[in-house]
């Protein structure tokens, strides 16, 4: 059994990650902001701090941890907001301090948004050109840690894409849907919905990167992905059926973000290769 530290752990994905964590066997430390304690798995150990803060010591968690999840990241849904620039410094002091004080491996959660404008699957190593000061700051985090942070510690840059599932306490789409439906709307405006993603649910997610968190050496940029594009109109289609919201889409009534690729998803070659360890049977 290992200590991991999940940051953001009271975040839309750190609830899931914290689950998984817990469930592969680890003791859990849930970081997160003062206040935003509640409704955590109780397995795991909840500590309230600002961990952006210039004066905040991670002697807070108790013994040193083996494995640090960093998922803290503000305004995740908004894409240009000021806070991706701001903190960008307090991220990267927090992670390499972590790295110095012998942390053995690092997970850090990335996105889709630092490849910027791309058509086909995205690999480790595909050239990245952000196009959101959420992409930019994410991108830079990733470039920068690797010089950063010494050989001991075992980094691993979990990148992900569209995430969907347990959408009332998401701001995506599926959470506009689902209040539209709440307020007894029957049609939803709507952009044309052409756009090809790389869906995937929470639960699967947060399983995903609590197996890379033991895969100690997988380091560098992984996707966690389905690796299967899907149109967002079919999801949003299959989504409206599913949960019998009686919505009608407007299509058109919204343009497509420009900085959106028409067609984009994950390599999903290693995060398969990993998760494929916890499904082979024990020798």
């Amino acid at each position: 059994m290992s200590t991991v530290v999940v940051t953001g752990a009271a975040g839309y994905l750190g609830h899931h990650v914290v689950r998984a964590v817990l469930d592969r066997g680890h003791e859990v430390v849930a970081a997160v902001r003062p206040g935003r304690g509640e409704g955590l798995d109780p397995r795991a150990v909840v500590v309230e701090a600002d961990i952006l803060a210039p004066d905040f010591d991670p002697a807070v968690w108790g013994a040193q941890p083996d494995a640090v999840v960093h998922l803290a990241w503000k305004d995740g849904f908004r894409h240009n907001s000021p806070a991706h620039m701001s903190q960008l410094s307090a991220h990267f002091d927090l992670l390499t301090r972590l790295a110095e004080r012998g942390v053995a491996r690092i997970v850090a959660l990335g996105t889709m948004h630092e490849v910027g404008y791309w058509e086909g699957a995205i690999e480790a190593d595909t050239p990245t050109a952000p196009l959101s000061q959420y992409g930019i700051a994410k991108d830079a985090l990733r470039r920068a840690l690797p010089l950063a942070v010494p050989e001991t510690t075992s980094l691993a840059w979990a990148r992900a894409y569209y995430i969907y599932g347990d959408d009332r306490r998401s701001e995506s789409i599926f959470r506009k849907l689902l209040d539209a439906a709440d307020a007894g709307r029957t049609e939803f405006p709507f952009t044309t919905g052409k756009n090809l993603y790389d869906f995937i649910r929470v639960e699967e997610l947060g399983r995903q990167i609590a197996a890379l968190t033991d895969a100690v050496e997988v380091t560098g940029t992984v996707n966690c992905s389905s690796g299967e594009p899907m149109s967002l109109a079919q999801k949003v289609e299959e989504f409206i059926a599913e949960n019998d919201l009686g919505l009608s889409l407007q299509y058109g009534a919204f343009p497509d973000r420009a900085y959106d690729s028409p067609g984009v998803w994950g390599d999903a070659t290693v995060i398969r290769s990993v998760m494929a360890r916890d499904a082979a049977p024990a020798q």
